[in-house]
């Protein structure tokens, strides 16, 4: 019993001792970016993309809604009609074809809608990423720069839960490989 609070004792000193070798550091890189100029422009950039997309889609489903409300009223005129006893047996077939076309149609603009706005998001995305990387590429540049002359192990970034900074002293990534072979 003894000799597993000694050996707890000794492991937990072991680990203060190589914690306290290695300084660590952290970044909100959300901060950063929102008082960056650059990616100001940037995000104006992204908004003005944007909004020439969402102008297409809001054309499109404003076309569909003129098309749902006039088969809409085509459809109710079509029912009073046949009340009325107004429309012959092949008027009525002629009619439902009519409709069913109208609705056809109205569910074929709505896919490639849909399709439309995967495209546009999956766009917006790639630009955001192409847009943002020399910035990114700035700040991880300054963070590196810093940290050595602070001298930080690790600088961890706050927004996004990721490393973006660590010395080659402590990584044991061929250590590893090494002990798995």
């Amino acid at each position: 019993m003894n000799n597993k609070i000694l050996f707890a004792l000794m492991f937990f000193l072991m680990s203060l001792m190589i914690f306290s070798q290695t300084r660590v550091a952290y970044v909100d890189s959300e901060i950063i970016i929102n008082q960056l100029p650059e990616a100001q422009e940037v995000k104006n950039k992204l908004e003005a993309e944007q909004k020439l997309y969402l102008d297409t889609i809001t054309v499109v489903e404003n076309e569909i809604k003129s098309k749902a409300e006039a088969l809409k009223a085509k459809y109710e005129d079509a029912q009073k009609q046949i009340e009325a006893g107004k429309i012959t047996q092949d008027q009525a077939k002629a009619l439902e074809l009519e409709l069913g076309k109208m609705q056809e149609e109205i569910q074929e603009l709505d896919q490639k809608l849909t399709a439309y706005k995967q495209n546009v998001q999956q766009a917006l995305l790639s630009l955001q990423a192409e847009l943002f990387k020399p910035v990114r590429e700035k700040i991880t540049k300054a963070i590196e720069q810093l940290a050595k002359e602070l001298k930080f192990n690790l600088v961890l970034d706050k927004a996004s839960d990721a490393l973006i900074y660590g010395d080659k002293e402590i990584d044991i990534t061929f250590k590893v490989l090494d002990k798995l072979k």
